[in-house]
């Protein structure tokens, strides 16, 4: 069985209070990069294309610095520098930025993703894009958008039918294989209407109810985990392509309507 942490609701506010001056923190280290003329290094190789930056590196050790001052005891995962345990259970899970290749084409489609995980699951995320200065927040089975001016609570919407969804997923083929890819197509065949791109952006426009259902594959923990108690506590659902728990990521589906998420499930746990 998992050790986790009980955190009262006044310890979660002063914890999503901390993750959002992380937020801050890495948004100083990003943006000076963002539309700038910036190395991209292959961390795959020959293997394929898995691009990092300065930016990405730069973030993630200034939100490491941050924890480390205020939580000594605190884990770390994160994308960039791998997995430092803690003393005590609650683990940050970090991608700094979680789009680069929107980032290095210039597309405002990217953000920074913070999790804390309480050992057993994430209980707090933020999804923070400096740039359009937007910044979801999710703990406590609510979410919040805050922008120029000032937070706001969000809600998925209604939509139980697939034919009247809107679908989105980052890439038709560059994450699938030819069996998630023909799931995947399927599903686009019968939504309203199908979009490409937007990896975290995507799933903040459907805690803001502006799309319906999000449906991904090869994600890794920090890809998700802070886009889950967001989606969650807007209201959506979010799980594997089988119905379980997504926090270890892999195949993802997000939806804004539990009917849809149900329906969308029983067509993609055979795939």
């Amino acid at each position: 069985m998992s050790t986790h942490v009980e955190l009262s609701i006044g310890e979660l506010q002063d914890l999503a209070a901390f993750a959002e001056e992380l937020a801050d923190v890495a948004g100083q280290a990003i943006l000076p990069y963002f539309r700038k003329p910036i190395d991209v290094d292959n961390k795959l190789g020959a293997a394929g294309f898995d691009p990092v930056t300065e930016a990405d590196r730069r973030a993630e050790q200034a939100i490491r610095r941050r924890i480390e001052e205020r939580f000594p005891d605190h884990g770390v995962l994160g994308e960039e520098f791998g997995a430092t345990p803690g003393r005590s259970p609650l683990t940050w899970v970090l991608d700094p930025i979680d789009g680069t290749r929107a980032f290095m084409c210039g597309m405002a489609q990217w953000g920074t993703l913070i999790a804390l995980n309480d050992g057993d699951r994430p209980i707090l995320g933020v999804l923070d894009q400096p740039y359009m200065q937007e910044r979801w927040i999710g703990y406590g089975g609510k979410a919040h958008l805050r922008t120029c001016d000032g937070l706001s609570p969000i809600r998925t919407r209604n939509c139980a039918a697939l034919k009247d969804a809107i679908l989105t997923t980052t890439s038709p083929s560059g994450y699938f294989t030819d069996s998630e890819k023909a799931a995947f197509f399927d599903l686009a065949g019968h939504a309203r209407l199908t979009r490409y791109g937007g990896d975290c952006y995507a799933y903040g426009l459907l805690a803001l109810g502006m799309i319906d259902l999000t449906v991904e594959a090869a994600l890794k923990p920090w890809d998700i985990q802070a886009l889950i108690p967001i989606v969650e506590g807007a209201g959506g659902r979010i799980t594997t392509w089988d119905g379980k728990d997504a926090s270890q990521g892999g195949r993802v589906v997000a939806a804004g309507d539990a009917h849809l998420h149900a329906a969308v499930v029983d067509r993609l746990r055979s795939a």
